[in-house]
């Protein structure tokens, strides 16, 4: 079982913001790499911090962690903690909550350093998918247009920090003299300059090539929701750089037959006369196949049946929605001389008159049955 976020950090379900700030910053000092060279637990606790800070801090996160855990996030790319960072990635996102004590990629007591690792840009694109496929999940093939390092490409180390990505200045002030550390301005940290470039590709050595990338799109997705192919974005240049990411747009396409209300969808059914009189029985298309459905005699129009579980799973991983059938009794604009003479002879008969009697539900009752 995976540990609970608010322990890791040693914080109430009630902490504020700044609480959660100040108890994250605690640990990463305390479990620092450079200040535990060695030590895997050191290591894998400041890990585990920053996975629970990522969470804790968004007020999105926090709150679909609060409310079902761990199992918020357990669909890749769902919104959750990316658990592939590494500890680089853990100082390019939160390097600003270390303050003066590390220098953000620098080291802890000035005793080692560590090169920026450069990260290709980030691509995006849209996916339509029908409700078929978010309802089952699907696995999606796209060409997608990313920049990749030219064959030929070489790097050299840079001779302005001489591979180490950061530079030191020494400076007389009136409290004596004090060293400076910052990213090298000549390779921006990565300790690598570009040394041949091939015809054709641009300033870094990278050039554009189409590939066919596989996206696993998990059941349940909304439309608008993003989400990550790690790894599939734009490559980075120089050797040691890590590839952006492809974020992909879910777009929901319209369906001819059912309109969509979170997990549940709505079919419109239309009966005739006849049928609503008599009674019958239909074959209705859902989501996961066809399904027979008895109308009763006398069903009224605007009566709702629920299909349990025949709707959209959640994203959560939870139990499905379900599908709301609504009948609508069709009338006919045009009778024959015949049919109008008998719906004539039935207008001030008792059993065409609209009278509920007490047993029939009032409209909210209805309502209240259909949603409970």
């Amino acid at each position: 079982m995976k540990k609970d976020y608010y322990e890791i950090l040693e914080v109430s379900r009630t902490a504020t913001k700044v609480e959660i700030k100040r108890a994250y910053r605690k640990k990463a000092l305390q479990y620092h790499p450079d200040k535990n060279p060695g030590d895997k637990h050191a290591e894998e606790m400041f890990k585990l911090a920053a996975e629970a800070y990522e969470v804790l801090s968004d007020d999105e996160k926090r709150a679909r962690y609060d409310r079902y855990g761990h199992a918020a996030f357990e669909n890749a790319g769902a919104g959750g903690f990316n658990g592939g960072m590494d500890i680089e990635d853990i100082f390019r996102h939160f390097g600003d909550i270390f303050g003066g004590h590390f220098g953000g990629f620098g080291s802890f007591g000035g005793s080692t350093s560590r090169q920026v690792k450069v990260k290709g840009g980030t691509l995006r694109i849209r996916l339509s998918l029908t409700l078929e496929e978010i309802a089952t999940g699907v696995k999606k093939k796209v060409k997608v247009k990313r920049k990749v390092k030219a064959p030929g490409t070489t790097y050299r180390t840079c001779s302005t920090c001489r591979g180490h990505g950061q530079v030191s200045q020494v400076k007389s002030t009136i409290f004596g003299r004090m060293q400076t550390v910052n990213t090298c301005p000549t390779c921006r940290g990565t300790g690598q300059v570009i040394d041949h470039k091939p015809a054709g590709s641009d300033a870094y050595g990278l050039i554009v090539k189409e590939e066919l990338v596989e996206i696993d799109i998990p059941p349940g997705v909304t439309d608008g929701v993003q989400l990550k192919v790690s790894g599939k974005g734009n490559e980075a240049p120089g050797q040691n750089g890590i590839n952006g990411d492809l974020l992909v747009i879910i777009q929901e396409k319209e369906h001819e037959l059912f309109t969509r209300e979170g997990k549940n969808i709505h079919y419109q059914l239309y009966i005739s006369i006849p049928e609503a009189v008599l009674g019958t029985e239909k074959q209705i298309q859902t989501l996961q196949g066809k399904v027979k459905i008895k109308i009763e005699a006398g069903t009224q129009s605007g009566k709702v049946f629920r299909l349990r579980g025949k709707g959209i799973p959640s994203l959560e991983g939870y139990e499905n929605g379900d599908m709301l059938i609504h009948v609508n009794v069709w009338v006919p604009k045009r009778l024959t001389p015949e049919q109008k003479d008998f719906f004539q002879s039935m207008m001030d008969h008792d059993n065409f008159t609209p009278e509920p009697d007490s047993h029939d539900k009032s409209f909210f009752e209805r309502i209240k049955e259909i949603f409970s």
